[in-house]
């Protein structure tokens, strides 16, 4: 393999014929299923297809080439395919347009809200789905598996990618879920990744090399040592891994303000319609305390700000 240098970032690559193969059909059948729905969100289908794009550099560019030869570009592809491709892809609400055009619908309207889909997306679920993955490919043989045999890798990564777009799908809530959770739980498992990425972080820095015979093997004569390459690589896993989460946090927060803002107006109607019909009829009891604390909206979630 030829030194890795800015040269060769554009002009070496490889071809990965079942990463290809996958976002060529994903591609198809999105494209082809957002054209059958009425005015389906042009944002939503860049953000889909951004999505399969983050897939193809992983596999098809320089760091598809390079990424059994330093540690630090299959580092990069981890962090990637669990944080930032998961969530392009659940920000095209693939599911929505699933339901909106399968024939088979209505078995997935069932399936989701049975008790067994509302266990898979417990919280606690989510969280072991979007933190152990790393700690299995990094402290155990998994991660040489993945170095010497495609198809071990290629599972892996189809891996990361399904417990990326699980945790975000519930998180985001774009697509029907069978839970919904308060978004706070959402930013706890949130920061719960954050100090575990920093642990992992710290494991790979301080640790012992990880497949060293392997990359020992190699004999490369050009860039990082082994252990400066897994140092990089694990900074990349710990502050990649915080900086990737950024996005999401930024989205969900959004969706969080629209939620209640939604749900103040709808508190705002009913009282309006409340006091219209009091008026109408009889005079409406005076209320005791204060107007949100008899509306039956506001008021519990009042109560359950307070637990």
């Amino acid at each position: 393999m030829t030194a890795l240098t800015w040269g060769t970032i554009f002009t070496t690559g490889t071809l990965d014929v079942p990463a290809l193969v996958f976002v060529l059909g994903l591609g198809a059948w999105y494209l082809a299923a957002a054209r059958r729905v009425p005015d389906w969100p042009r944002s939503r289908t860049a953000a889909f297809l951004g999505g399969l794009a983050t897939i193809l550099l992983l596999t098809c560019s320089f760091l598809g080439a390079y990424d059994g030869v330093l540690f630090w570009v299959r580092a990069l592809q981890v962090v990637t395919l669990l944080m930032i491709t998961p969530l392009l892809l659940a920000l095209g609400a693939p599911l929505t347009l699933l339901l909106a055009t399968a024939p088979f619908a209505d078995r997935l309207r069932v399936l989701g809200r049975s008790l067994v889909a509302r266990v898979l997306t417990f919280p606690l679920v989510i969280t072991v789905l979007l933190i152990v993955p790393p700690f299995l490919i990094y402290l155990t043989p998994l991660y040489e598996l993945t170095l010497r045999h495609a198809a071990v890798d290629e599972l892996v990564r189809l891996g990361l990618l399904g417990c990326g777009f699980v945790y975000f799908w519930t998180r985001l809530r774009l697509d029907p879920t069978p839970r919904e959770d308060h978004h706070l739980v959402s930013f706890g498992i949130s920061f719960a990744e954050v100090v575990v990425d920093a642990a992992l972080g710290l494991i790979l820095w301080l640790g012992p090399l990880r497949a060293a015979g392997y990359y020992e093997a190699l004999h490369r004569a050009w860039g990082p040592d082994l252990r400066t390459d897994q140092i990089v690589g694990a900074g990349i896993l710990w502050i990649g891994g915080d900086l990737a989460g950024l996005p999401f946090v930024g989205a969900l927060f959004a969706r969080w303000m629209r939620t209640d803002e939604r749900q103040a107006r709808q508190a705002d109607r009913e009282l309006d319609e409340a006091t219209k019909s009091g008026t109408a009829d009889a005079p409406a009891a005076p209320a005791k305390g204060l107007w949100w604390e008899n509306d039956p909206v506001l008021a519990e979630r009042f109560r359950r700000g307070r637990q």
